[in-house]
């Protein structure tokens, strides 16, 4: 079998240094100051793209159905959209961010935004898939995504950007790379419940790592995942080990699934990992996935079940 060591001779590489910050224990209003110490250490590594967690801005509050956190969700242009296009325009990163979105009153969006590396929005993508699982009460505050799977072009090349839940469901990655996503962004906020014991948790992440990696070789792309990490304890916890033990554990990967960067399990992490855009198009010559696909038998997965 042909090998994709190396570039196609009408290909150059396509370098993205990206920044994934892994940050521990978030609160509200911790962000902004952390943005100055990734600024500083973006512009010394010479980064153009910085990746940050699911809902960066607040703890994930989702752990508990309270009307009184909707007054954490915020309009897009608004406070946190503002602050990061400074931060893109005075540092020219390429910035993926994730926010509570107030859409209108009743109607909320758990959002990525992407600012361009001049500050401008990119673009946005509305989570589509919508947990609700225990400590995972994200239907109670969040609207389906209605804007579909469209990448955003921006100065480092055209980003697939997905959310978290999102990471399960090969269909997401699949659309995206169909309409021409040179990357695989998922913004993360997953973790253990601490009750999990050791082999139930070994399960669980492997089982997110390997979906993603496979997700990554099905398009021949590269991926990066950025999570939070540590225990966050519910709202008004009844005992102490109530809560969710976010795992950490982000990640990039190459197109062929090869592990690229990873962070700790455990510890609050800024990781710098360096991505060959143009290595997509090697990988595709000699794994043609998508010349193969056949379209034409396909048609059932429009449907909830085949019964």
């Amino acid at each position: 079998m042909p090998t994709a060591s190396e570039h196609p001779s009408d290909t150059k590489p396509r370098a993205v240094r990206a920044l994934i910050h892994q940050p521990q224990g978030a609160v509200q209003g911790s962000m902004p100051d952390r943005l100055g110490a990734i600024w500083a250490r973006a512009t010394e590594a010479a980064c153009n793209l910085l990746l940050l967690p699911e809902l960066h801005q607040t703890a994930y509050f989702c752990q508990r159905e309270d009307t009184a956190a909707f007054d954490l969700a915020e309009t897009i242009p608004g406070p946190t959209t503002e602050r990061l296009s400074l931060l893109a325009a005075e540092t020219g990163l390429v910035i993926v961010g994730s926010l509570f979105e107030r859409r209108a009153a009743g109607v909320y969006h758990n959002t990525a935004v992407v600012l361009d590396a001049d500050g401008s929005l990119a673009g946005v993508y509305r989570k589509m898939h919508i947990p609700d699982d225990p400590g995972y009460y994200e239907k109670f505050y969040f609207t389906p995504g209605d804007l579909g799977f469209r990448p955003v072009d921006t100065a480092v090349g055209r980003l697939g950007v997905l959310v978290c839940w999102d990471q399960w469901f090969p269909e997401a990655a699949r659309l995206m790379a169909m309409a021409g996503a040179e990357m695989l962004l998922y913004p993360t906020a997953i973790g253990w419940d601490p009750a999990d014991d050791e082999a139930e948790r070994r399960r669980q992440l492997e089982a997110w790592r390997t979906v993603q990696r496979g997700h990554a070789v099905a398009n021949g792309l590269p991926l990066v995942a950025c999570n939070r990490v540590g225990f966050e304890p519910a709202p008004d916890a009844g005992q102490a080990e109530d809560g969710i033990l976010f795992w950490g554990s982000s990640f990039a990967c190459g197109p062929q699934g090869e592990i690229l960067a990873a962070a700790s399990e455990t510890e609050a992490e800024d990781f710098i990992v360096d991505i060959d855009l143009a290595r997509g198009e090697a990988v595709r010559r000699i794994w043609p996935f998508f010349r193969d696909r056949r379209i034409d038998a396909y048609g059932d997965l429009l449907k909830r079940w085949r019964d």
